[in-house]
This record gives structure tokens, C-alpha cells and sequence, in this order.
């Protein structure tokens, strides 16, 4: 009963509440709120970008891309629960995602062939990720480990594509 009053209490879910939890132990992660911009027309806008050679060549050009890609991962998946997660030793992951239960990382990358880095070795343990996905502007699918793949944006725009499908 004590649980139920809790999560009620703290407008949150069940799973929320266990992951929390489960990672008090875990100490230093970051607590720290990361802003995106998800909308990238506003973003352009804002800093003035006007064409594609400008966007490519701004500062900005990697979080354009990052609030792209996560909105459409946002509409596509539709998770329970969306969060930014980081340690203070520096490991990242760009969205970690909470769907029916199951635990699921997302790297955002604007590289042509993105590789398996410390950081989502570290995300993969640290969280217990059922899967980790990394999201990539290139046309091929293909792994990094057995929990880790490599997905076009592509792939992601798709209809019916499952980001997370396990074969």
C-alpha cells in the first residue's frame, strides 16, 4: 500500500520508481538535466542558419542532428520514459529509454561508420540494457556486439521498423 501511495504521490511509474532504486547505489552519475531542442526548424531559426552549407558547417551542426534523430526515435517508439544519462568519469548515452518494462539505450551519431566506444560498454553494464542501438545517417545495418547496433536514420523513418526487435 505504502509503494502505491509513493508512486502515486511521486507521479511516476512502477519501473521508474525500481530503476531509481535499483542505481541508488550506483553513485557518481551526473544529475543534471540535458536540454534538446527536438524541433530542428526552430533551432535553425534561432541561430540564424539558412541553408545546408551554413547548417554544415555551424557549431551546432551534431545537436541539430541529435534533436532530429531524437525526435523521430520519440515518435517512433513511443517509451514509457526518456532519460539523458552520464557519469561524472565522463560515459555517456544520449537517451535511455524505458518501453514495457525493458531497458534500452540510444547513441546518436554523425559519423559514417560509428564504432563500440567505452561509453556504451559502460552504459550496457552500469544500466543493464536489454539493448543498446546507435543511430547513424548511413544506408547500412549492422552489429556492434551482441547487444549493440548500428541503425540508419533511414531504417528509423521507416514504417514498421522496430528499433529495438531482437532477431
Amino acid at each position: 500500500m505504502a509503494s502505491k501511495f509513493l508512486l502515486s504521490a511521486l507521479a511516476t511509474s512502477g519501473t521508474t520508481l525500481k530503476f531509481h532504486l535499483d542505481m541508488e547505489d550506483f553513485r557518481g552519475q551526473v544529475k543534471l538535466p540535458k536540454v534538446y531542442i527536438r524541433d530542428s526548424g526552430l533551432l535553425h531559426q534561432l541561430l540564424g542558419i539558412r541553408t545546408l552549407p551554413e547548417l554544415l558547417s555551424h557549431p551546432k551542426c551534431g545537436a541539430s542532428w541529435e534533436g532530429y534523430v531524437i525526435e523521430e526515435i520519440i515518435s517512433s517508439v513511443q517509451p514509457d520514459e526518456v532519460y539523458f544519462w552520464a557519469t561524472h568519469a565522463g560515459a555517456e548515452l544520449d537517451l535511455l529509454l524505458f518501453k514495457d518494462g525493458r531497458r534500452f539505450g540510444v547513441e546518436i551519431k554523425r559519423a559514417d561508420a560509428p564504432r563500440l566506444t567505452p561509453s556504451m560498454r559502460t552504459a550496457l553494464v552500469d544500466l543493464r540494457l536489454d539493448r543498446l542501438v546507435v543511430v547513424y545517417p548511413g544506408e547500412s545495418r549492422y552489429a556492434l556486439s551482441e547487444q549493440v547496433e548500428v541503425v540508419p536514420l533511414m531504417d528509423l523513418c521507416a514504417k514498421g521498423c522496430n528499433l529495438f526487435e531482437v532477431d
